[in-house]
């Protein structure tokens, strides 16, 4: 059975981008790392990072008297959600549209623009097969 697409909150995405830094981590781990961008007090780390476990988005592990988080879900996973929600809602699932949003968004260099075309062409071929 496939997977349900991950959809994950700004704060979320604050949280995991932490646990992926520091796993195996623990609440007051992610707590100290953030709170000078986030003020957030242990009581909030904690609830959100328990709240992630319950949507399985991280794995919990009890030691002792400290619960010890991993990430439930890659990098890719979670990027790979975000970008099928905006498909999606902003674009109605058209790729076109949202490639070229992309592309007219910033400036790609000159490597960046091979990237993306060597990306095409493997896809093309593979296309083909």
């Amino acid at each position: 059975m496939a997977r349900a697409p991950i959809e994950l909150t700004e704060a979320e995405w604050t949280i995991i981008k932490a646990v992926w830094e520091r796993e195996p981590c623990t609440a007051p781990d992610i707590q100290e790392r953030l709170h000078p961008a986030t003020a957030w007090t242990y009581s909030t780390v904690r609830t959100l990072m328990d709240r992630m476990v319950g949507k399985g988005l991280l794995q919990a592990e009890k030691l002792r008297n400290l619960t010890h988080y991993r990430s439930a879900v890659t990098r890719t996973e979670a990027q790979r959600g975000e970008l099928m929600y905006a498909l999606t809602h902003a674009f109605d699932g058209a790729l076109s549209p949202m490639v070229q949003r992309l592309i007219e968004t910033r400036d790609l260099s000159a490597q960046e623009l091979d990237e993306i075309e060597a990306l095409l062409r493997s896809k093309r071929k593979r296309a083909r097969r």
